[in-house]
């Protein structure tokens, strides 16, 4: 029975989790620039099968115009337009890409570092966990209190030293 009594307590501080992160996500939406508005739809746009049907059709189009298949006056008998336009749309959709990337790496940063100060939060908490549960298998004479390898893990991690250790072992 107490399991089931969890069971909503959880799922309320999952909802609010949640929740709070939707708004953050909509507050940071809200606070774009028009700007930022222009370069995330053009590049959602860009990255579509809308995209595909359209340049089907406009360079399809411009083909058939200048094969003389429509039967109306040839413009691009070369297709020298066709190729400088294709041209400066590709530097243009690689532009507003990147900068559509950049934007994507910045937010995904800002996410990682939640996600890393929340780990470093729980192992801060895990840790005095460990070292209050050491305390009370003491003082219960529990022989796996005296253990060596719970000793090191009740005590504080620095992130800087587990760095230092990543990035020495890639050496």
């Amino acid at each position: 029975m107490a399991e089931q009594d969890e069971i909503p307590e959880l799922a309320a501080v999952v909802e609010r989790n949640v929740n709070a992160l939707l708004h953050r996500k909509q507050e940071d939406k809200r606070k774009l620039t028009m700007k930022d508005k222009l370069v995330t739809g053009i590049t959602n746009f860009a990255g579509s099968m809308g995209s595909v049907y359209f340049h089907l059709f406009l360079f399809g189009g411009w083909i058939a115009w200048n094969q003389g298949w429509l039967h109306l006056p040839i413009f691009d008998p070369n297709y020298i337009f066709l190729a400088t336009f294709a041209a400066v749309e590709a530097i243009f959709l690689t532009t507003f890409v990147l900068i559509g990337q950049r934007h994507l790496n910045l937010e995904a940063d800002k996410w990682a570092e939640l996600d890393l100060q929340v780990s470093l939060l729980t192992e801060h908490e895990v840790t005095q966990l460990m070292k209050l549960v050491k305390a009370i298998a003491s003082k219960m004479n529990i022989e796996e209190a005296d253990d060596k390898e719970i000793e090191q893990l009740s005590q504080d991690t620095r992130p800087e030293t587990v760095l230092d250790t990543i990035e020495n072992a890639g050496k």
